[in-house]
């Protein structure tokens, strides 16, 4: 049964209110035809997420229009570039997200995050580091997950590698792919053909770990 535009304007308040995240006192909710429009400020970027989803979650919202603004009242003057430092520095601190891909733009406090990682956690974590900053009033998640080579490809990319150096004799070495694992076996003439051979598969893209049965034939 559709709910009507007064009955879904005060469920959405009460989660609000629910909500210890949202200081609901501050934001206005209309409700038409399912469309929820959220308006008010807030003191934090995580103040207005927490209420965009404490919003998505009431049954009967088939869209939200959100006009939360962010204003700060202990930090008012807060620069783009403190902004972007702040966010660079807790990228570093936080061992699941992979700084040294990921780029980051402030202007007038809206942060955009660009770059490519692995997967898609990691792009999720940029984002939500970057909310808990003071200051950031909105985020533009551009940051692409790149798609993951599959084991086949990673064995035929090791493979074309040995075939391209003039140090290696490619027939002479196996490469089997198990997870981000490689394992050489085979045999090679000197002992350098095997550290050239290690060093191709650790080049290999997703690669963690290298299992050398190579021997000196």
């Amino acid at each position: 049964m559709q709910k009507s535009d007064s009955q879904l304007q005060r469920d959405v308040l009460d989660e609000l209110k629910w909500d210890p995240r949202v200081n609901h006192a501050q934001i206005g909710v209309t409700a038409k035809d399912g469309v929820v429009t959220l308006n008010g400020f807030v003191p934090t970027y995580a103040e207005k997420s927490a209420a965009e989803k404490a919003a998505c979650r009431v049954m009967g919202v088939n869209a939200l229009a959100e006009e939360i603004e962010v204003r700060f009242a202990s930090d008012p003057k807060t620069s783009d570039a403190e902004i972007a430092q702040r966010i660079l520095d807790i990228f570093a601190w936080d061992v699941t997200i992979p700084d040294q891909k990921l780029s980051v733009k402030v202007e007038h406090g809206w942060v955009t995050l660009t770059g490519s990682v692995d997967w898609h956690f990691q792009r999720e974590a940029a984002r939500k580091a970057a909310g808990k900053i003071g200051g950031v009033k909105g985020i533009s998640n551009l940051v692409e997950v790149k798609p993951r080579p599959s084991p086949e490809e990673v064995r035929e990319r090791i493979l074309a590698a040995f075939k391209r150096s003039s140090e290696v004799d490619a027939s002479s070495i196996n490469v089997a792919i198990e997870g981000n694992t490689v394992r050489l076996g085979g045999k090679v003439r000197a002992w350098n053909e095997r550290q050239v051979a290690e060093r191709a598969a650790w080049s290999a893209p997703g690669v963690t770990n290298v299992v050398d049965n190579i021997i000196l034939a």
